[in-house]
């Protein structure tokens, strides 16, 4: 039973992680291969602050206000590498934020007062499955009410056509930074929670290819839809896990199984699970507009 409660939270930090790299990858329509740095910068200041600066108030608070300086950290970071980066495109964009996420992991792996390559210690057990699902539900609340604004709007016209919205007179770079930022600062979150989940995080956990499999995540899903990062995330972090229940066999497979099935999908629904749609409860119900 532990277990399956350790799988369901590693999972909802995975489903914030997917929901906030969308807001930049799919809904945005930037190439950022950066996420994990954000993820890792989060981690390391909300641990910091707990086991080095934690107030005498209750665990939850200090958890509160360790996200709130994990959301911070991690949006000044996304911040100080969207303003350089974001006048990329494309592969030369992916390419950047890829290098900059590999240098803040080098960094956190020079620092002695965090454990350095030894990895950090000693973190406590603050977060919990409600934690981690009432952030899940802010990210998501919080992403589905910017596309529904203004903002938002202006979000979308710049992944349909960049120079299209800029002749509408919308300030592109100003939004693809806001998207940036915001997108970081919840990876941030992600970040602390995690940290507070496996009270040990070391440099290597945030390595280029977590990157790659919260990409992944968004893809299989389906860009631009808030529905499939929640879908993709929780199909990819428990489907390796099940495999394991299946013998010693499939459990030496796993790997190449999950990359199989991922090749399959892809052939199949090259656009992801649910493209750029959201679930619609009214529809799957079969009710109309006027139903109560």
């Amino acid at each position: 039973m532990d277990y399956l409660i350790y799988l369901t939270i590693q999972s909802g930090i995975f489903i914030i992680l997917a929901v906030s790299l969308n807001l930049i990858n799919g809904i945005c329509g930037q190439f950022s291969l950066g996420h994990a740095g954000f993820w890792a910068v989060g981690a390391y200041v909300g641990a910091a602050y707990s086991v080095f600066f934690a107030l005498p108030v209750p665990d939850f608070v200090n958890l509160l206000i360790g996200c709130g300086l994990g959301f911070s950290a991690a949006a000044i970071a996304g911040l100080a590498i969207g303003v350089p980066c974001l006048r990329l495109r494309g592969d030369y964009l992916a390419i950047a934020t890829l290098g900059f996420g590999e240098i803040i992991r080098i960094i956190i792996m020079n620092m002695d007062s965090v454990g350095g390559p030894r990895g950090f210690t000693g973190i406590p057990a603050w977060s919990n499955f409600f934690w981690v699902y009432l952030f899940v539900a802010i990210t998501i609340i919080f992403v589905v009410n910017l596309l529904r604004g203004t903002h938002g709007r202006a979000i979308i016209s710049i992944r349909e056509d960049e120079i299209a919205a800029e002749s509408m007179g919308i300030y592109t770079f100003k939004y693809k930074v806001l998207a940036f930022v915001i997108g970081a600062g919840f990876a941030g979150v992600a970040g602390v929670l995690f940290a507070h989940t496996t009270q040990f995080i070391h440099p290597n956990s945030f390595n280029f290819m977590w990157s790659v499999i919260i990409l992944l995540m968004i893809i299989l899903g389906g860009l631009g839809s808030v529905t499939g990062s929640v879908v993709g995330a929780i199909i990819l972090s428990l489907l390796p896990e099940v495999l394991r229940f299946f013998g010693e066999t499939v459990s030496e497979w796993r790997m190449v199984i999950y990359s199989v099935l991922l090749i399959c999908l892809m052939l199949w629904r090259p656009s992801g699970i649910f493209g750029k749609h959201e679930l619609d409860i009214k529809k799957l119900f079969g009710m109309k507009k006027g139903d109560a």
